[in-house]
Protein backbone atom coordinates (compact mmCIF):
# COMPACT_ATOMS: atom_id res chain seq x y z
CA UNK A 1 0.00 0.00 0.00
CA UNK A 2 1.44 3.21 -1.24
CA UNK A 3 0.71 7.01 -0.12
CA UNK A 4 1.34 9.74 -2.11
CA UNK A 5 2.08 13.26 -0.73
CA UNK A 6 0.75 16.22 -2.35
CA UNK A 7 3.27 18.77 -2.26
CA UNK A 8 1.77 21.43 -3.76
CA UNK A 9 0.78 24.54 -1.93
CA UNK A 10 -2.27 24.63 -0.84
CA UNK A 11 -4.75 27.21 -2.21
CA UNK A 12 -5.75 30.19 -0.07
CA UNK A 13 -8.89 30.83 0.79
CA UNK A 14 -11.25 33.54 -1.41
CA UNK A 15 -11.43 36.39 0.85
CA UNK A 16 -14.75 37.79 1.49
CA UNK A 17 -15.11 41.54 -0.17
CA UNK A 18 -15.82 43.66 3.45
CA UNK A 19 -19.27 44.94 3.67
CA UNK A 20 -19.76 48.48 2.89
CA UNK A 21 -22.14 50.13 5.10
CA UNK A 22 -22.69 53.51 3.62
CA UNK A 23 -26.14 52.93 2.46
CA UNK A 24 -27.43 50.51 4.80
CA UNK A 25 -30.33 51.00 7.32
CA UNK A 26 -29.78 51.43 11.09
CA UNK A 27 -30.72 47.57 11.88
CA UNK A 28 -28.35 46.78 8.82
CA UNK A 29 -25.69 48.35 10.46
CA UNK A 30 -26.09 47.13 14.11
CA UNK A 31 -26.61 43.82 13.08
CA UNK A 32 -23.06 43.61 11.05
CA UNK A 33 -21.32 45.14 13.66
CA UNK A 34 -22.87 42.64 16.33
CA UNK A 35 -21.22 39.70 13.64
CA UNK A 36 -17.95 41.52 12.81
CA UNK A 37 -17.03 41.63 16.53
CA UNK A 38 -17.11 45.11 16.65
CA UNK A 39 -19.77 45.84 18.94
CA UNK A 40 -21.65 43.92 21.87
CA UNK A 41 -25.20 43.32 20.91
CA UNK A 42 -26.00 45.72 23.93
CA UNK A 43 -24.60 48.66 21.98
CA UNK A 44 -24.54 48.02 18.39
CA UNK A 45 -27.95 50.14 18.17
CA UNK A 46 -25.98 53.44 19.60
CA UNK A 47 -22.97 52.73 17.58
CA UNK A 48 -25.19 52.05 14.30
CA UNK A 49 -26.67 55.45 15.14
CA UNK A 50 -23.29 57.12 15.02
CA UNK A 51 -22.29 55.88 11.87
CA UNK A 52 -25.18 56.13 10.44
CA UNK A 53 -25.53 60.24 11.20
CA UNK A 54 -21.98 60.15 9.70
CA UNK A 55 -22.74 58.85 6.58
CA UNK A 56 -26.09 59.98 5.30
CA UNK A 57 -26.14 63.39 7.06
CA UNK A 58 -22.20 64.47 6.48
CA UNK A 59 -21.79 62.60 3.61
CA UNK A 60 -18.53 61.07 4.61
CA UNK A 61 -16.35 57.82 3.32
CA UNK A 62 -13.74 57.69 5.45
CA UNK A 63 -13.99 55.91 9.15
CA UNK A 64 -11.09 58.53 10.27
CA UNK A 65 -13.52 61.24 10.02
CA UNK A 66 -16.20 60.10 12.90
CA UNK A 67 -14.98 61.93 15.58
CA UNK A 68 -17.48 61.41 18.05
CA UNK A 69 -15.55 57.45 18.14
CA UNK A 70 -13.21 56.22 19.63
CA UNK A 71 -10.28 55.96 17.88
CA UNK A 72 -9.62 52.17 18.42
CA UNK A 73 -13.42 51.44 17.17
CA UNK A 74 -12.59 53.18 14.26
CA UNK A 75 -9.56 50.66 13.12
CA UNK A 76 -11.85 47.97 14.08
CA UNK A 77 -14.55 49.50 11.60
CA UNK A 78 -11.54 49.95 9.35
CA UNK A 79 -10.40 46.78 9.51
CA UNK A 80 -14.39 44.94 8.75
CA UNK A 81 -16.11 47.25 6.65
CA UNK A 82 -15.54 49.78 4.07
CA UNK A 83 -17.47 53.13 2.59
CA UNK A 84 -17.31 52.88 -0.61
CA UNK A 85 -18.67 54.82 -3.47
CA UNK A 86 -19.53 53.18 -6.81
CA UNK A 87 -17.17 54.35 -10.20
CA UNK A 88 -18.43 56.62 -12.02
CA UNK A 89 -17.90 55.35 -15.21
CA UNK A 90 -18.69 58.87 -17.26
CA UNK A 91 -20.50 62.05 -15.96
CA UNK A 92 -22.30 64.43 -18.50
CA UNK A 93 -23.01 67.50 -18.02
CA UNK A 94 -26.43 69.52 -20.51
CA UNK A 95 -25.86 72.38 -22.01
CA UNK A 96 -29.06 73.17 -20.02
CA UNK A 97 -27.38 72.16 -16.94
CA UNK A 98 -28.26 68.75 -16.71
CA UNK A 99 -26.16 66.05 -14.83
CA UNK A 100 -25.96 62.51 -16.17
CA UNK A 101 -23.80 59.89 -14.40
CA UNK A 102 -23.17 56.56 -15.48
CA UNK A 103 -22.62 54.79 -12.56
CA UNK A 104 -20.97 50.95 -12.31
CA UNK A 105 -22.28 49.02 -9.26
CA UNK A 106 -20.31 45.99 -9.54
CA UNK A 107 -18.73 44.43 -13.03
CA UNK A 108 -21.45 44.94 -15.96
CA UNK A 109 -23.97 46.38 -13.16
CA UNK A 110 -24.25 49.68 -14.69
CA UNK A 111 -27.30 52.22 -14.19
CA UNK A 112 -27.53 56.00 -15.44
CA UNK A 113 -28.86 58.84 -12.94
CA UNK A 114 -29.51 62.34 -13.63
CA UNK A 115 -29.96 65.53 -11.98
CA UNK A 116 -32.51 68.24 -13.10
CA UNK A 117 -32.48 71.92 -12.03
CA UNK A 118 -35.24 73.93 -12.19
CA UNK A 119 -35.71 76.85 -14.71
CA UNK A 120 -34.16 79.36 -12.68
CA UNK A 121 -32.07 77.86 -10.19
CA UNK A 122 -33.05 76.96 -7.08
CA UNK A 123 -34.49 73.54 -6.50
CA UNK A 124 -34.05 70.13 -8.77
CA UNK A 125 -34.84 66.69 -9.20
CA UNK A 126 -32.52 63.07 -8.87
CA UNK A 127 -34.33 60.78 -11.64
CA UNK A 128 -33.04 57.48 -9.75
CA UNK A 129 -32.88 53.95 -11.24
CA UNK A 130 -34.14 51.09 -9.98
CA UNK A 131 -33.08 48.49 -12.43
CA UNK A 132 -30.37 47.80 -15.08
CA UNK A 133 -31.97 47.48 -17.80
CA UNK A 134 -35.88 46.55 -17.94
CA UNK A 135 -38.41 44.24 -19.04
CA UNK A 136 -41.16 46.49 -19.63
CA UNK A 137 -40.28 47.17 -23.88
CA UNK A 138 -42.39 50.16 -23.66
CA UNK A 139 -41.65 51.11 -27.59
CA UNK A 140 -41.03 54.77 -26.96
CA UNK A 141 -38.62 54.29 -24.26
CA UNK A 142 -34.47 53.75 -25.15
CA UNK A 143 -34.34 51.85 -21.30
CA UNK A 144 -36.87 49.17 -22.78
CA UNK A 145 -34.21 48.39 -25.70
CA UNK A 146 -32.15 47.01 -22.78
CA UNK A 147 -32.77 44.01 -21.31
CA UNK A 148 -33.07 43.56 -17.48
CA UNK A 149 -29.81 43.00 -15.82
CA UNK A 150 -30.89 42.59 -12.03
CA UNK A 151 -32.89 44.72 -9.55
CA UNK A 152 -30.78 46.92 -7.75
CA UNK A 153 -30.24 47.11 -3.88
CA UNK A 154 -31.73 49.53 -1.26
CA UNK A 155 -28.10 50.66 -0.65
CA UNK A 156 -27.48 50.80 -4.86
CA UNK A 157 -30.44 53.19 -4.80
CA UNK A 158 -29.17 55.36 -2.06
CA UNK A 159 -25.70 55.42 -3.71
CA UNK A 160 -27.51 57.50 -6.55
CA UNK A 161 -28.56 60.02 -4.06
CA UNK A 162 -25.20 60.36 -2.42
CA UNK A 163 -23.11 60.41 -5.10
CA UNK A 164 -25.14 63.35 -6.46
CA UNK A 165 -24.74 64.97 -2.82
CA UNK A 166 -21.00 64.78 -3.44
CA UNK A 167 -20.93 66.43 -6.78
CA UNK A 168 -23.24 69.08 -5.86
CA UNK A 169 -21.25 69.40 -2.66
CA UNK A 170 -24.15 69.82 -0.66
CA UNK A 171 -23.54 67.64 2.19
CA UNK A 172 -22.85 70.56 4.38
CA UNK A 173 -25.21 73.01 2.88
CA UNK A 174 -28.15 73.64 4.91
CA UNK A 175 -31.91 72.26 4.00
CA UNK A 176 -33.02 75.74 1.90
CA UNK A 177 -29.43 75.56 0.43
CA UNK A 178 -29.51 72.66 -1.28
CA UNK A 179 -30.30 72.25 -5.25
CA UNK A 180 -31.42 68.34 -4.62
CA UNK A 181 -34.84 69.03 -3.08
CA UNK A 182 -37.06 65.70 -4.73
CA UNK A 183 -36.61 62.32 -6.09
CA UNK A 184 -37.66 60.78 -8.89
CA UNK A 185 -37.87 57.08 -9.48
CA UNK A 186 -38.22 57.30 -13.36
CA UNK A 187 -34.55 56.41 -14.20
CA UNK A 188 -34.15 52.89 -15.42
CA UNK A 189 -36.66 50.06 -14.54
CA UNK A 190 -39.90 49.35 -13.38
CA UNK A 191 -39.64 50.61 -9.50
CA UNK A 192 -42.54 48.22 -8.35
CA UNK A 193 -40.87 44.87 -9.55
CA UNK A 194 -38.28 45.97 -7.01
CA UNK A 195 -40.46 47.64 -4.39
CA UNK A 196 -38.75 46.05 -1.25
CA UNK A 197 -35.31 48.09 -2.48
CA UNK A 198 -37.40 50.60 -3.47
CA UNK A 199 -39.36 50.94 0.17
CA UNK A 200 -35.79 50.50 1.91
CA UNK A 201 -34.42 53.11 -0.01
CA UNK A 202 -36.87 55.58 0.34
CA UNK A 203 -36.96 55.10 4.27
CA UNK A 204 -33.27 55.74 4.11
CA UNK A 205 -33.55 58.67 1.60
CA UNK A 206 -36.55 60.34 3.80
CA UNK A 207 -35.21 59.88 7.09
CA UNK A 208 -35.20 63.43 9.20
CA UNK A 209 -31.99 62.34 10.45
CA UNK A 210 -30.09 61.25 7.51
CA UNK A 211 -30.22 62.34 3.89
CA UNK A 212 -34.10 64.19 4.99
CA UNK A 213 -35.59 64.71 1.86
CA UNK A 214 -39.93 64.39 2.22
CA UNK A 215 -41.74 61.74 1.38
CA UNK A 216 -44.02 64.40 -0.30
CA UNK A 217 -40.94 65.04 -2.21
CA UNK A 218 -40.26 61.73 -3.42
CA UNK A 219 -42.40 60.53 -6.70
CA UNK A 220 -42.50 56.32 -7.57
CA UNK A 221 -43.36 56.26 -11.76
CA UNK A 222 -45.26 52.84 -12.44
CA UNK A 223 -46.34 51.73 -15.70
CA UNK A 224 -48.97 50.28 -14.05
CA UNK A 225 -48.08 46.92 -12.19
CA UNK A 226 -51.92 47.38 -10.66
CA UNK A 227 -51.17 44.33 -7.75
CA UNK A 228 -48.12 46.36 -6.47
CA UNK A 229 -50.07 49.66 -6.28
CA UNK A 230 -51.78 49.67 -2.96
CA UNK A 231 -48.37 47.70 -1.13
CA UNK A 232 -46.73 51.05 -2.50
CA UNK A 233 -48.73 53.85 -1.12
CA UNK A 234 -48.78 51.63 2.67
CA UNK A 235 -45.09 50.91 2.74
CA UNK A 236 -44.13 54.71 1.13
CA UNK A 237 -46.39 57.01 1.66
CA UNK A 238 -44.66 57.96 -1.92
CA UNK A 239 -46.36 60.37 -4.49
CA UNK A 240 -47.42 58.31 -7.36
CA UNK A 241 -46.96 58.95 -10.87
CA UNK A 242 -48.47 56.52 -13.82
CA UNK A 243 -46.75 56.39 -17.25
CA UNK A 244 -50.26 56.24 -19.38
CA UNK A 245 -49.70 57.67 -22.80
CA UNK A 246 -52.86 56.20 -24.43
CA UNK A 247 -56.67 56.24 -23.67
CA UNK A 248 -57.80 52.91 -25.43
CA UNK A 249 -56.08 49.58 -24.58
CA UNK A 250 -55.52 49.02 -28.54
CA UNK A 251 -53.54 51.72 -28.44
CA UNK A 252 -51.53 51.01 -24.89
CA UNK A 253 -50.84 47.54 -25.24
CA UNK A 254 -48.21 48.38 -28.00
CA UNK A 255 -46.82 51.27 -26.14
CA UNK A 256 -46.84 49.87 -22.95
CA UNK A 257 -47.03 46.25 -23.17
CA UNK A 258 -47.72 45.87 -19.88
CA UNK A 259 -51.44 47.02 -20.35
CA UNK A 260 -52.25 43.31 -21.50
CA UNK A 261 -51.86 42.36 -18.53
CA UNK A 262 -53.36 45.01 -16.40
CA UNK A 263 -55.60 46.70 -18.52
CA UNK A 264 -56.28 50.53 -18.27
CA UNK A 265 -60.26 50.11 -16.38
CA UNK A 266 -57.91 47.70 -14.17
CA UNK A 267 -55.02 50.65 -13.66
CA UNK A 268 -57.71 53.22 -13.25
CA UNK A 269 -59.68 51.31 -10.17
CA UNK A 270 -56.27 50.71 -8.65
CA UNK A 271 -55.01 54.52 -8.77
CA UNK A 272 -58.74 55.13 -7.15
CA UNK A 273 -57.72 52.64 -4.14
CA UNK A 274 -54.02 54.35 -3.75
CA UNK A 275 -53.42 55.24 0.01
CA UNK A 276 -53.69 58.84 0.57
CA UNK A 277 -55.43 60.04 -2.88
CA UNK A 278 -56.65 63.63 -2.43
CA UNK A 279 -56.32 67.12 -3.93
CA UNK A 280 -53.91 67.37 -1.88
CA UNK A 281 -51.59 64.33 -3.00
CA UNK A 282 -52.72 63.85 -6.69
CA UNK A 283 -51.62 61.43 -9.03
CA UNK A 284 -49.36 62.38 -12.05
CA UNK A 285 -50.61 61.15 -15.35
CA UNK A 286 -47.23 60.85 -17.77
CA UNK A 287 -48.04 61.19 -21.18
CA UNK A 288 -45.68 61.45 -23.80
CA UNK A 289 -46.78 63.09 -26.63
CA UNK A 290 -46.36 61.24 -30.28
CA UNK A 291 -46.61 62.70 -33.52
CA UNK A 292 -49.86 61.09 -35.15
CA UNK A 293 -50.32 58.45 -32.48
CA UNK A 294 -51.46 59.86 -29.84
CA UNK A 295 -51.80 63.55 -29.69
CA UNK A 296 -55.21 64.32 -31.42
CA UNK A 297 -58.14 66.72 -29.54
CA UNK A 298 -60.27 63.53 -29.62
CA UNK A 299 -57.89 61.66 -27.40
CA UNK A 300 -57.35 64.71 -25.74
CA UNK A 301 -61.17 64.20 -24.67
CA UNK A 302 -61.00 61.00 -24.19
CA UNK A 303 -58.15 61.21 -21.41
CA UNK A 304 -60.30 63.73 -19.69
CA UNK A 305 -63.22 61.54 -19.62
CA UNK A 306 -61.33 58.60 -18.32
CA UNK A 307 -59.60 60.74 -15.39
CA UNK A 308 -62.70 61.91 -14.27
CA UNK A 309 -62.92 61.95 -10.67
CA UNK A 310 -59.39 61.04 -9.63
CA UNK A 311 -57.14 63.94 -8.43
CA UNK A 312 -54.61 64.18 -10.54
CA UNK A 313 -52.32 66.45 -13.01
CA UNK A 314 -51.49 65.41 -16.58
CA UNK A 315 -47.60 66.11 -17.46
CA UNK A 316 -47.45 66.02 -21.25
CA UNK A 317 -44.00 64.95 -22.31
CA UNK A 318 -42.59 66.26 -25.76
CA UNK A 319 -41.31 62.63 -27.30
CA UNK A 320 -37.53 63.03 -26.61
CA UNK A 321 -35.79 60.97 -30.03
CA UNK A 322 -32.94 58.39 -29.31
CA UNK A 323 -31.09 56.40 -32.11
CA UNK A 324 -33.91 54.11 -33.84
CA UNK A 325 -36.82 55.12 -32.35
CA UNK A 326 -40.00 54.80 -33.97
CA UNK A 327 -41.73 57.43 -33.21
CA UNK A 328 -41.37 61.37 -33.72
CA UNK A 329 -42.39 64.43 -31.11
CA UNK A 330 -46.30 65.74 -31.76
CA UNK A 331 -45.66 69.39 -32.97
CA UNK A 332 -45.90 72.51 -30.52
CA UNK A 333 -48.89 72.90 -31.61
CA UNK A 334 -50.24 69.83 -31.39
CA UNK A 335 -49.03 69.88 -27.45
CA UNK A 336 -50.46 72.82 -27.04
CA UNK A 337 -54.01 72.21 -28.80
CA UNK A 338 -54.00 68.96 -26.20
CA UNK A 339 -52.79 70.80 -23.40
CA UNK A 340 -55.35 73.84 -24.12
CA UNK A 341 -58.65 70.81 -24.11
CA UNK A 342 -57.09 68.90 -20.66
CA UNK A 343 -56.28 72.27 -19.03
CA UNK A 344 -60.35 73.50 -19.71
CA UNK A 345 -61.66 70.62 -17.90
CA UNK A 346 -60.22 71.69 -14.98
CA UNK A 347 -56.64 69.46 -15.02
CA UNK A 348 -53.27 70.63 -14.49
CA UNK A 349 -51.83 69.71 -17.78
CA UNK A 350 -47.89 71.51 -18.01
CA UNK A 351 -46.06 70.83 -20.72
CA UNK A 352 -42.59 69.31 -19.91
CA UNK A 353 -39.64 70.90 -20.60
CA UNK A 354 -37.12 68.88 -22.45
CA UNK A 355 -33.78 68.52 -20.21
CA UNK A 356 -30.86 66.83 -21.27
CA UNK A 357 -31.72 65.89 -24.67
CA UNK A 358 -28.23 66.68 -25.98
CA UNK A 359 -26.72 63.91 -23.51
CA UNK A 360 -29.57 61.34 -23.64
CA UNK A 361 -30.83 62.39 -20.29
CA UNK A 362 -34.55 63.36 -21.04
CA UNK A 363 -36.97 61.16 -20.00
CA UNK A 364 -37.32 57.78 -22.09
CA UNK A 365 -33.56 58.14 -23.29
CA UNK A 366 -31.53 56.42 -20.18
CA UNK A 367 -29.73 53.12 -21.20
CA UNK A 368 -26.15 51.95 -20.25
CA UNK A 369 -24.35 53.63 -23.29
CA UNK A 370 -20.82 52.02 -22.20
CA UNK A 371 -22.12 48.74 -23.05
CA UNK A 372 -22.38 49.75 -26.83
CA UNK A 373 -19.15 51.40 -26.65
CA UNK A 374 -17.35 48.46 -25.35
CA UNK A 375 -19.30 45.81 -27.75
CA UNK A 376 -18.57 48.00 -30.19
CA UNK A 377 -15.07 48.58 -29.64
CA UNK A 378 -14.60 44.90 -29.07
CA UNK A 379 -15.91 43.98 -32.31
CA UNK A 380 -13.66 46.63 -34.12
CA UNK A 381 -10.51 44.47 -32.61
CA UNK A 382 -11.99 41.42 -33.71
CA UNK A 383 -12.18 42.32 -37.22
CA UNK A 384 -9.56 44.79 -37.11
CA UNK A 385 -11.26 47.35 -37.99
Amino acid sequence: MSTTLDLARPKAAATAEPLNLSGLTRARIAAALVEAGVAPAAQARMRAGQIWGWTQHHGVTDFAAMSNIAKETRAALADHFVLDRPQIVERQQSVDGTTKWLIRFAPGIEAETVFIPEVGGGTGALCVSSQVGCTLNCTFCHTGTQALVRNLTAAEIVAQVQVARDDLGEWRAAPGQRRLTNVVFMGMGEPLYNLDSVAEALDIVSDDQGIAISRRRVTVSTSGVVPKLTELGERTNAMLAISLHAVTDELRDVLVPINKAYPIADLLAGIRAYPGLSNARRVTFEYVMLKGVNDSPAEARALVRLLASIPAKINLIPFNPWPGSPYECSSGNRIHAFADIVNAAGYASPIRTPRGRDILAACGQLKSESEKVRASARRGTATGG
